[in-house]
């Protein structure tokens, strides 16, 4: 009575378990072949990154900070960042850094496509939108699962789950932005004979940036959070200093490799508020 009955029980993990590795055993080259350009893009822009100088560096996060913001801003993540330095953890924020630009860079390629199409079809945003719900509120260490299965152990996995789970904001506020433009403005756009193509490029777009701005400041805040639980599968950086620090419980090590992942995440916070906030004063 009080035992819920096995007749009714529904075993739905058996049946993603048979669809992922039916995935692997019939798309196991296009796996290979998206794992490889992946692989391609993230050291591309690793070698970018660790090319430059750290100077230089500070140099241009000072220079954004002081256009974007204001010039206290740039000399204090100027700062910030050489407290990073400090600690001996520059090649690793450096590692760090390249893993979210890669994992934002593909998010937004796919994901305000998706959210343009949303807004275009409602239909497809009825359908949509549940899987985003899940995708939400998914507890992040689930990705980690078919991101080892589809591409193994490694950075190429880390990039796929990060994508995965900080795409949903990208793609929302797409949505919500081009739905919030003006209707007024849409049909004036009509009226004087514009192509679909040329009101989205146009009119909505443009109009939309300001919150498709707002989107992929969420999108890097939470890639910049999944990219150190992604380290348990490979991720380099200073994810990989936090879990090693947790297995050797040195809470020195762990302290540093935090604050840096907390200063990271701040001065990229800043910097794209920042850009989001100068597209609401233009519009």
């Amino acid at each position: 009575m009080y035992e819920f009955p096995e007749f009714l029980k529904f075993e739905l993990g058996v049946y993603v378990d048979s669809f992922v590795k039916w995935l692997v055993n019939n798309f196991d080259s296009v796996f290979d072949a998206l794992g490889a350009n992946i692989l391609r893009f993230l050291t591309t822009v690793d070698f970018v990154l660790q090319l430059l100088p750290w100077w230089f560096f500070i140099l241009i996060v000072f220079f954004m900070g002081w256009r974007i913001k204001k010039l206290s801003s740039g000399i204090g993540f100027a700062f910030m960042l050489l407290i990073i330095g400090s600690f001996g953890l520059w090649t690793l924020m450096i590692e760090t850094l390249a893993v979210i630009l890669t994992s934002v860079v593909i998010s937004v390629m796919i994901g305000i496509p998706i959210g343009i199409l949303m807004a275009y079809k409602s239909n497809i945003e009825t359908a949509i939108r549940p899987i985003l719900d899940g995708m939400q509120t998914m507890p992040s260490f689930v990705y980690l699962i078919p991101a080892m299965l589809l591409f193994g152990l490694g950075r190429v996995s880390a990039v796929f789950a990060t994508t995965i789970y900080a795409i949903v904001p990208v793609i929302r506020l797409t949505n919500l932005g081009i739905r919030n433009v003006s209707k007024e403005m849409v049909e004036a756009a009509h009226s004087f004979g514009s192509s679909p193509w040329q009101i989205l490029y146009k009119v909505e777009l443009p109009q939309a940036l300001p919150t498709i701005m707002t989107g992929i400041n969420q999108t890097i805040m939470m890639a910049m959070a999944m990219v150190v639980i992604a380290s348990m599968i490979g991720a380099p950086g200073l994810g990989r200093e936090v879990l090693v620090a947790i297995n050797r419980i040195d809470i020195a090590k762990g302290t540093e490799a935090g604050l840096a992942i907390v200063i990271l995440a701040i001065i990229i916070d800043r910097l794209t508020q920042g850009v989001a906030d100068k597209f609401k004063v233009e519009k």
